[in-house]
């Protein structure tokens, strides 16, 4: 199979991948990542495909492949994901590199609503912003780690309706 007959029956069955990879990932910046990760490894693999086979089935492969490799790569670096700092107001203390006057007026607004937290709450949370992990946190406080898990989310409800209100 020539390149151009190869690149005309790639370009006519990949509509079908970026749904799949939006599957995957949830998440929009990584599913077009592994879109164009996809095509870039098929079109550097085109003499491994054979003529005449499911394209599709082909391309799928090699997409949960690279998912796959990426997720087990991320595994073994302990990456853990958190969504917390995908929280507006809890990531502009964190996010201010030379903190303004009006940044610095935030933090001390957002530190305050942290301390006036109930201690069942205030404790696990400023535990975790300090870098710990859950089951850390779950044996420093010899709590349930599901217990943990609930109080850090109610602390984050209560600060975010704190925080709001002003």
């Amino acid at each position: 199979m020539s390149n151009l007959e190869f690149n005309q029956l790639l370009t006519g069955n990949v509509d079908f991948l970026r749904p799949v990879a939006n599957t995957l990932t949830r998440d929009a910046d990584a599913a077009a990542d592994l879109y164009q990760e996809t095509l870039y490894k098929a079109l550097a693999n085109r003499d491994k495909y054979n003529t005449g086979t499911n394209i599709r089935a082909w391309l799928y492969t090699i997409m949960r492949n690279i998912f796959i490799n990426e997720y087990r790569r991320k595994v073994k670096q302990n990456v853990i994901f958190d969504q917390s700092f995908d929280d507006p107001i809890m990531s502009r203390v964190a996010s201010t590199a030379m903190p303004s006057a009006e940044s610095i007026l935030e933090a001390k607004h957002i530190r305050k609503a942290i301390h006036d937290l109930p201690n069942v709450f205030k404790d696990p949370l400023v535990l975790y912003f300090e870098g710990y992990k859950y089951h850390d946190i779950a044996g420093m406080l010899k709590e349930p780690l599901g217990t943990i898990k609930s109080r850090i989310h109610f602390a984050r409800k209560l600060l975010k309706t704190q925080l709001v209100r002003v």
